[in-house]
């Protein structure tokens, strides 16, 4: 991922899997992955437990697989919370995971919780308002079962989801590990594939699970596998016209710089305004924050 723009190849990969900067070893990453976990909930801070939102996608399935082996199946509680109007297909397929992993899993339906705010107060919510709420209401849930369980949070997010700023901002995001976080969604698949999560999982379109039909590729107006091509190059400091010069397609281009360029604020904590030369994270940082 650190490869110097200089030493790429002129010629433009035939399939995206063949891509150079987003090939990865899934044996060593799903090993680092799991040393991951391990160190920072139990080493760090003393939790061998895990909390998961098992939607039924491959983000959380892949983080579900990751957390039976750093701690046990046992150890790895998973929630399925749906909505009414969540698709009966994202219930089934999450428990194929549970199924094969043998975990301890609860289903809570958190229709009633969404719509005591939802029905009696804002009749009139859009789809993407309906959303946030019942991804807000979620997390509670995940938290007040990691007080119960004794049990850490762990977020599913990847690296995509993120910087196109695809999530509701402390909800989805607010778990305080997240092991996909670094890992483009082409790479979760080709992790997914490795651990062995089912196909069905693997093939089916990504989708926030909202209204019927509704795709998270249909809402970009891009597919993962272009996005990350040019996604992964924009990171690495590629300009919007060295990319267009390289091949991509300019309005993919623009798409992709504008959803990283407009979603900057949700990848950071609250904005504090600086009195002292002690704020917290704006000026004050201890050796090990560094």
């Amino acid at each position: 991922m650190t490869e110097d723009i200089a030493s790429l190849p002129i010629v433009r990969p035939e399939h995206p899997e063949e891509d150079p900067l987003l090939d990865l070893n899934p044996h060593l990453v799903a090993d680092w992955l799991v040393k991951f976990l391990q160190d920072e909930c139990v080493r760090k801070r003393g939790i061998s437990r895990a909390v998961i939102g098992l939607s039924g996608g491959v983000d959380s399935a892949v983080t579900t697989y990751l957390c039976a082996r750093a701690f046990a199946p046992e150890n790895t509680f998973v929630f399925r919370m749906p909505y009414t109007i969540s698709s009966p297909e994202s219930f089934a397929h999450a428990q194929l995971v549970i199924d094969e992993l043998g975990l301890p899993d609860r289903t809570i339906d958190i229709t009633a919780m969404a719509d005591g705010y939802l029905t009696q107060f804002e009749d009139d919510a859009s789809a993407t308002r309906i959303g946030n709420v019942c991804a807000r209401c979620r997390m509670i849930v995940l938290f007040d079962q990691s007080a119960k369980l004794r049990a850490l949070p762990i977020g599913t997010g990847n690296k995509t989801e993120r910087m196109f700023g695809y999530f509701t901002w402390h909800a989805d995001d607010a778990p305080p590990i997240n092991p996909l976080g670094d890992l483009y969604k082409t790479q979760v698949w080709r992790l997914a594939e490795h651990l062995g999560v089912p196909e069905v999982i693997i093939q089916k379109p990504p989708t926030a699970d909202l209204v019927k039909g509704q795709t998270d590729e249909g809402d970009f107006g891009i597919s993962y596998r272009r996005a990350d091509r040019i996604l992964c190059r924009l990171l690495a400091g590629w300009t919007p016209e060295q990319l267009i010069e390289f091949g991509f397609d300019k309005n993919d281009v623009e798409i992709v710089r504008r959803r990283v360029a407009t979603t900057h604020w949700k990848r950071h904590l609250p904005t504090v305004a600086m009195l002292s030369d002690s704020a917290i994270n704006e000026f004050y940082l201890r050796p090990v924050d560094y």
